[in-house]
């Protein structure tokens, strides 16, 4: 297969590394992770400009309409500069929007650049489960009254609209019931407490108490959002193994750097053997890794929802299992300097940490893949 880039997506791919290394260099970043914002309006305007935020938007409503692959090379560079902006939250947030065919002039607002997005669907009982879900939408004369509690909402105090899920019938685990919103952040009866995470982007509680919604606020149809939360969810999922590329890539060669250079009885400790075979098992981790995560990006949109859903669970648990051991060893061939925040590698070790535990962490995607009806259990 040929895996090579187009024209039109080198382009794109080194117009995000330029900017990336012009204006968003290392130190730039940190005072970003430092400020009582933690994101920056220039850095979103600068990748509103690019065509960034356009990309995953259909033509119809002002965007390119770009593809699974194609998202997959502005994620894998903004890793690779380990970018905090709300860039994920929001794209995660209009394939919600997009798979539903619903609320198109809020697509127009993302392609400009003009709104943020983020989705608000963990509790804190459901793990990795999306579809465990104690916020309710009760039916009223006006639309929807929404309570509950969403936690760990990526960039949640950032965002401009909200996508809720919300049950509206059936029991807590049903995947049946579940109804999805779009919900202004600053309606009444919102509250958000906001906080940085580990890795340097922000995180925030959302709390929905009798807050008012129209009928109009509807993803999709009532009580039947599950089939859009799975495929979005997957596609989010497909979005983040990219982004780990990126990251497992910068690291891989960062370490690489440190080993040239550190001086151990007087010669580079690159010179010693068994850390050249620690690299070289670094950079086998990654090209598995990138290869796993091309796949899962051919085959997200796939019309097929168990081949889509078994090889997305397949890469995030690969991407997953790459990211862990080359973040570990990147650390530990740095030393003591791996695990401060003086140098990117301990930045990078902590996004994809991060990384690791969205949407699903290693096991809970091995227990899916392996639940999907093309598994063949050995004998």
């Amino acid at each position: 297969m040929d895996f090579s880039l187009t024209q039109e997506q080198q382009q794109f791919a080194d117009a995000i590394k330029r900017w990336v290394a012009k204006d968003y260099n290392f130190e730039y970043r940190k005072k970003i992770i430092e400020s009582p914002e933690g994101v920056s309006d220039s850095a979103w305007a600068a990748l509103a400009e690019l065509g960034a935020m356009a990309l995953p938007i259909p033509e119809d409503q002002g965007g390119f309409n770009g593809n699974a692959i194609d998202m997959m090379i502005v994620m894998q560079e903004l890793g690779r500069g380990i970018v905090i902006e709300p860039y994920f939250a929001t794209v995660f947030g209009a394939e919600f929007l997009k798979l539903a065919g619903a609320h198109t002039g809020v697509l127009e607002q993302v392609a400009g650049g003009e709104i943020k997005l983020a989705a608000a669907l963990a509790e804190k009982q459901s793990r990795h489960d999306l579809f465990d879900i104690a916020t309710t939408a009760t039916k009223n004369a006006d639309g929807f009254i929404l309570n509950g509690t969403k936690t760990v909402v990526l960039h949640g105090a950032q965002a401009d609209q909200l996508i809720l899920s919300a049950r509206s019938n059936g029991a807590q685990r049903d995947t049946a019931g579940i109804s999805l919103f779009l919900v202004a952040a600053n309606s009444a009866g919102i509250s958000r407490r906001d906080y940085r995470t580990i890795d340097g982007y922000r995180a925030a509680d959302i709390g929905f108490n009798q807050v008012q919604v129209p009928a109009s606020a509807l993803i999709g149809a009532e009580s039947a959002g599950w089939e859009i939360l799975d495929a979005a969810s997957d596609y989010g999922v497909t979005l983040l193994c990219a982004e780990a590329v990126g990251v497992i890539e910068a690291i891989t060669n960062a370490t690489l750097e440190y080993l040239k250079t550190r001086q151990q009885f007087g010669v580079p400790i690159g010179k010693f053997q068994v850390l050249q075979h620690r690299m070289a098992e670094m950079f086998m981790e990654m090209e598995q890794a990138r290869s796993m995560a091309t796949l899962a990006a051919v085959k997200v949109s796939s019309s097929d929802a168990e081949e889509r859903r078994r090889t997305v669970s397949a890469a995030k648990a690969r991407v997953g299992q790459a990211a862990r051991f080359v973040g570990q060893n990147a650390v530990q061939l740095h030393g003591g300097m791996g695990v401060t925040n003086e140098l990117p590698a301990a930045h990078m070790f902590k996004r994809l940490t991060i990384i690791e535990l969205s949407l699903g962490d290693t096991d809970h995607h091995l227990a899916r893949f392996v639940a999907q009806p093309g598994f063949k259990k050995a004998a």
